[in-house]
Parts: C-alpha cells; structure tokens; sequence
C-alpha cells in the first residue's frame, strides 16, 4: 500500500482527487488532505509519506517553497496543475510526473502506473528535486536535464548538449566532455522539451545546439561541422530555419 497526502488550497479539488484515487487506484491511501503549506509540513512529519498530490499554487507560496522547506524528500510527487508552460517544463526537465486540472481519472491512473519501482529510491528522489529546484530558479531557461538510463536517470546541464542524433526509437546525446549518452526516447520529445533552449532541429535525425557550430558548408547537401568536429547533415527545411535564425542574431 502507498501512502498519500493531498496539497491543495481548494477544497473541491482536494476531495475530488481524494474520490478519484479511491475509485481508481486501490493501491493508494490518503492519509491526509492538506489545504497550505504549514499544514502540508505537518502532515508530512506526522506520516512520512510515500506520495505526494502537490498543487503548484499554494497561498503564501508555491510547491516549489515548500519543497525548499523540507529538511528531506524521501517520496515520490505527482503534480497536479492548471497549465503553466514554465512550470511543467521544468517538472519535463526533472524527470517528475504531473497531471492537469481538471484531473482525468486515466491520466490519474497512468501516471500513478509510473510510479513502479519508484518509490524509496531515495538518491534518486533527491537528484530529481535537486534538479527541479535548480531549474525553476532560472529566470528564462531550464538549465538541467534528466536522462533515462535503465532504472535511473542522468542529470546533466543543457549546455553540454553539443547535439542529439536519431537512432530508431532512440537518441543519442553528444556532450562537450565526449560522452554519449544513449537513451530510449525518440528525438521528437527532446525537440519539444529543448525548444525553447538553443536548440534547433536541422534534419529529421539531427538536433543541434546552436551556440556548437562550428561552421556551415553550404551547396547542393549542406552541413554543418560542430565544435566536436562531427559533420551534421542539413535539410532543406532545416537549412532555411537555421538562415532564419542567423539573421535574427
């Protein structure tokens, strides 16, 4: 059994979810339904949970402030928000989960499946809200990002990136210090994910980090050479974005 708490200053939707996970996931029990972020503490202390339904707007403060306030985190969160594209891009970035409000019971459900073989990993907890927190203090870009790797995950800054290549259904990541790091997603989610980054996608296999180019060899197959020395294969499409974004500079 997985115990949970509720943080949500609303009371309709604290027991909405309450009804929705006693519905849906019998393998969960709430605990306790807190309505702040005093509250919250205490009932954290009081029954050490295993999951947190965490709301991101809390009067006097927001999850992120409460998390700073926790002298540990030693279980998993869910989420649950009204859209906000910063905040869940950072929530992406860290490898945590999220649902949106109005919560759907099989959005409820699935990522409640995640959840497997999750909880008490606590070095993994740790680095994942390390990395959460570092990001939301950024002022205009998250700066780091977590990389399945097995049953675990690779934290490293966005600015190593020197660029991603397509692999079937996997992507490879090509670091300033030479690592790859290979990981089972495709290279879709990352151009979403880094699209407000520096990062461009310049053919179907390739996204590159902007500030890495070395050079641009234009002609009848243009590519670029990045500061590794790989060569990078552009598209037509590709090429006119990357015009696009030289004469933006």
């Amino acid at each position: 059994m997985i115990n949970a708490i509720i943080v949500d200053d609303e009371k309709g939707a604290r027991e909405s979810l309450s009804k929705l996970v006693e519905k849906y996931c019998p393998q969960i029990r709430v605990v306790e339904k807190a309505d702040s972020m005093n509250s919250a503490i205490l009932a954290i202390e009081l029954h050490q949970p295993d999951l947190l339904f965490l709301d991101i707007e809390m009067p006097n403060g927001n999850a992120f402030d409460l998390l700073e306030k926790l002298p540990e985190i030693n279980f998993e969160i869910i989420f649950t928000t009204a859209y906000d594209h910063y905040a869940i891009k950072a929530i992406k970035f860290s490898a945590i989960d999220y649902i949106l409000k109005p919560i759907d019971p099989e959005e409820l459900v699935n990522a409640v499946g995640r959840l497997k073989n999750k909880v008490h990993q606590k070095d993994l907890l740790r680095k994942k809200f390390d990395a959460l927190l570092s990001n939301v203090k950024q002022d205009t870009k998250v700066k780091k990002i977590a990389l399945p790797e097995g049953e675990s995950y690779i934290f490293i800054e966005t600015d190593i990136i020197i660029r991603c290549e397509s692999s079937s259904n996997l992507t490879i990541f090509y670091l300033t210090d030479g690592r790859q790091i290979v990981v089972a997603r495709t290279i879709g989610d990352y151009e979403q994910m880094l699209s407000d980054e520096d990062f461009m996608r310049v053919h179907r296999s390739h996204l590159i980090n902007y500030k890495y180019i070395k050079k641009f060899v234009r002609g009848e197959n243009p590519y670029l050479i990045m500061s590794d020395d790989s060569k990078v294969e552009v598209s037509r499409r590709g090429k006119t974005d990357l015009f696009d974004r030289m004469s933006s500079v």
